[in-house]
């Protein structure tokens, strides 16, 4: 093997590494830390597409930054908490809410300042 060939398998290796292990943590840190994913299953009829089942738990101070999905988000609220967006009033999330998030649309972006903790389980 001559030196350029080695040069060229070493930079492969390299660079596939370090796609796989940017796509790792950009999974990860774009995620939210109390998510817990329940079941994962693929979407009949869409290739390259999944459902995913998880469950969130929100302590009064904590928050759900600004965030969108690359597919639909359905979720359903366990137990209602009071929540607030930044400049805006705090608001109601009512135990059996259930929301939608379109697809590569924002949302989230509040804080819960209630008393309550549990607040949604994503379907």
């Amino acid at each position: 093997m001559t030196k350029v060939s080695v040069f060229r398998a070493v930079t492969s290796v390299a660079l596939f590494t370090f796609g796989v292990v940017t796509g790792l943590v950009a999974q990860t840190t774009g995620d939210s830390p109390p998510r817990v994913e329940q079941k994962r299953t693929d979407l009949t009829g869409a290739p390259d597409m999944e459902v995913i089942a998880s469950m969130a738990e929100y302590k009064p101070g904590e928050g759900i930054e600004l965030h969108i999905h690359h597919g639909i988000e359905a979720a359903y609220v366990l137990q209602g908490a009071t929540v607030q967006i930044p400049g805006k009033g705090p608001m109601q999330l009512p135990t059996g809410a259930t929301l939608m998030n379109l697809r590569d649309v924002k949302h989230a972006g509040f804080t819960i300042v209630g008393d309550t903790s549990r607040l949604c389980r994503k379907l």
